[in-house]
C-alpha cells in the first residue's frame, strides 16, 4: 500500500522561509572565498579537502540576505566599498555522487545600487550548513563580466 503525500509547494516554501530570531538562534560559521578578478574560483580549487586561500569566516544566520553579506565583505576589502563594485554569488557544494563540488550561482549586488538581488536569502537558495560561499568581486572600473562562470574564449 503506497501513501501519496499531498503538501503542496506554497506549503514546503512557507515551512523552510520560516522567520528565524537571531536572540535565540545560534548563527552559523560560513566559509566565503572571494576574488577580485570577476570569475569566481575554479572547481578544483577545492578538490580532495583543499580551499582557496582567500577565506573569510563569518558568523551569520541562514536568513542573511545578500546585500547584508555584501556589507560584512566590503568591511574586511576596502577596495571592495566603491560604489559600482559588483559582487557575484555562488553556492559551492559537494556532489553527493562523486568527490568534486558543484557551483549555483545565486545572485548579484552592486555597492551603492539596489538590485533586485538584494534580499535573497542563503535559506531561499538551498545554501546548506557546510556548503561554501564564493563572491567573485568586479571594481567597478573593469567591465562586467561575461556572465555566470564564462569565459572570453
Amino acid at each position: 500500500m503506497a501513501l501519496e503525500s499531498r503538501i503542496t509547494q506554497e506549503e514546503i516554501k512557507k515551512e523552510t522561509e520560516k522567520p528565524i530570531d537571531r536572540e535565540k538562534t545560534c548563527p552559523l560559521l560560513l566559509r566565503v572565498f572571494t576574488t577580485n578578478n570577476g570569475r569566481h574560483h575554479r572547481q578544483d580549487e577545492f578538490a580532495r579537502g583543499n580551499v582557496p586561500s582567500s577565506e573569510l569566516q563569518i558568523y551569520t544566520w541562514m536568513d542573511a540576505t545578500l546585500r547584508e553579506l555584501t556589507s560584512l565583505v566590503k568591511e574586511v576589502y576596502p577596495e571592495a566599498r566603491k560604489k559600482g563594485t559588483h559582487f557575484s554569488f555562488a553556492i559551492v557544494f559537494p556532489d553527493l555522487r562523486g568527490k568534486v563540488y558543484r557551483f549555483k550561482d545565486i545572485g548579484n549586488t552592486v555597492s551603492g545600487k539596489k538590485c533586485a538581488d538584494d534580499s535573497m536569502t542563503l535559506q531561499s537558495q538551498r545554501f546548506q550548513i557546510g556548503d561554501y560561499l564564493d563572491i567573485a568581486i568586479t571594481p567597478p572600473n573593469r567591465a562586467q563580466p561575461l556572465g555566470p562562470r564564462m569565459r572570453p574564449f
